[in-house]
């Protein structure tokens, strides 16, 4: 099994209990998108916490994922949401926080468990408050076919010319598509492309911060040279792969007709249901044998607590616990591709999922670089970024011309790139 290191105990005193005091006959109710965990939070995550605490008792009450924006908001300005806010990260839980629906949890105790990495998805600009618990991470690679690389006999890529190398071999062979990637939907090429092998140009958390500053721009070579990558990714995805939708390339790779998938981590549980082949994964190829890796550890989900809600005790005890070994091992066991964010012990069973998270060990994170703050404006990067790699990977669009085309649209309205 794989575990997660603790630098120093937990204090699980600390972790336990908010205050001096915990509060009494009380029940929470947390607001959730995540309709598809009502078992596991039901089955598994509540019971352990009621364990604990018997006398506070906890109701999960989610939304239609859709929906849950606009339904929470509802609730919120009504004054009817629940105790605890299951939070999306970046801007939408951040207009919550200043709103005042959010309280600032920065001296909760548990949140000494969590990198500022971590705890970016739900702090302010200036980082001077945190609003939600960070609870899960996914990680960013490529998922492969074992079975289909031990056939030709290819060894795992290390660099990109590895990578090219493998992607070759399986294209001549032709018992396989070397790589399931569609561009229709667009946002798999920025997600699962740019941002999966970006961070080891622009050196993860380094050059997105320096991005945000405006000490580099998105024309620099550290963010073209992504570009020039994925270029080359089109001749080794498949015919048609243009109007191939995401649901087709997850198909594609589970029925053992492609050999690799960029993948997300978020994959693991339906990927282990559906496909009847032995998987692996690996981080993304470095440029040269012995360059620091570094891979999209992106914030997914987080947990806070209504500032309107009547048991402020009790939902400071339950975002504790949520910080803890106990709530993190369940989570991450339950949804396989969730990582937990937290420094706790943690013990995953699932082989790919562990396979994912022991890149942390030797590999720095970052999260996807155009989440926090870039996206604000009009154009929104996030979503030029996909269009820009579709263009890219179909030869439609020089990556000199993608980059200068984003790096123009960010300066038009955000002022550090001015």
């Amino acid at each position: 099994m794989k575990r997660i290191t603790v630098q120093g105990s937990l204090l699980a005193t600390t972790l336990l209990i908010a205050s001096g005091a915990t509060a009494q006959d009380a029940e929470l109710i947390i607001e959730s998108w995540r309709n598809d965990d009502l078992a596991i939070w039901q089955d598994k995550i509540i019971p352990a916490f009621e364990a604990q605490h018997p006398d506070i008792k906890v109701k999960f009450t989610p939304s239609a994922p859709a929906e849950y924006n606009a339904v929470l908001n509802s609730k919120l300005d009504a004054g009817s949401a629940g105790d605890i806010i299951t939070c999306r990260p970046f801007d939408a839980s951040l207009a919550l926080y200043e709103a005042g629906h959010l309280a600032d949890l920065s001296g909760l105790d548990g949140m000494k468990n969590f990198s500022d990495v971590a705890k970016a998805g739900w702090s302010t600009d200036d980082s001077s408050a945190t609003y939600c618990v960070p609870m899960a991470s996914v990680i960013h690679g490529f998922i492969y076919n074992k079975e289909a690389f031990d056939e030709l006999g290819l060894d795992i890529p290390e660099t990109e010319e590895d990578f090219f190398a493998v992607l070759e071999a399986f294209k001549e062979d032709g018992s396989y598509i070397p790589m399931a990637m569609g561009t229709n939907d667009q946002w798999e090429a920025a997600t699962m492309g740019y941002n999966n092998i970006g961070p080891n140009y622009w050196k993860g958390e380094d050059g997105r911060s320096a991005l945000l500053s405006g000490d580099q721009k998105l024309t620099d070579e550290a963010w073209i040279a992504p570009f020039r990558q994925l270029a080359k990714w089109g001749d080794y995805l498949g015919d048609g792969f243009e109007a191939q939708t995401y649901p087709d390339s997850q198909n594609i790779f589970t029925l053992g007709r492609a050999a690799i998938y960029p993948a997300g981590s978020w994959e693991i549980s339906g990927f282990n249901s559906q496909a009847l082949f032995d998987m692996g994964a690996f981080k993304p190829p470095v440029q040269n044998a012995g360059d620091t890796c570094y891979i999209s550890d992106h914030t997914d989900i987080g947990i806070g607590m209504n500032t309107a809600t009547d048991n402020p005790e009790a939902a400071k005890t339950f975002l504790n616990w949520v910080a803890s070994s106990e709530f993190s091992t369940i989570f991450a066991n339950a949804l396989p591709g969730f990582f937990p964010f937290s420094n706790a012990d943690v013990e995953l069973q699932d082989p790919l999922a562990q396979e994912f998270i022991s890149w942390r060990d030797t590999c720095q994170s970052t999260i996807r670089s155009t989440y926090q703050i870039l996206s604000r404006g009009t154009p929104n990067l996030e979503n030029e970024t996909w269009n820009a790699s579709v263009a890219v990977i179909k030869g439609d669009e020089t990556p000199e011309e993608a980059g200068q085309r984003l790096q123009d649209g960010l300066s038009s309205w955000y002022a550090p790139q001015q």
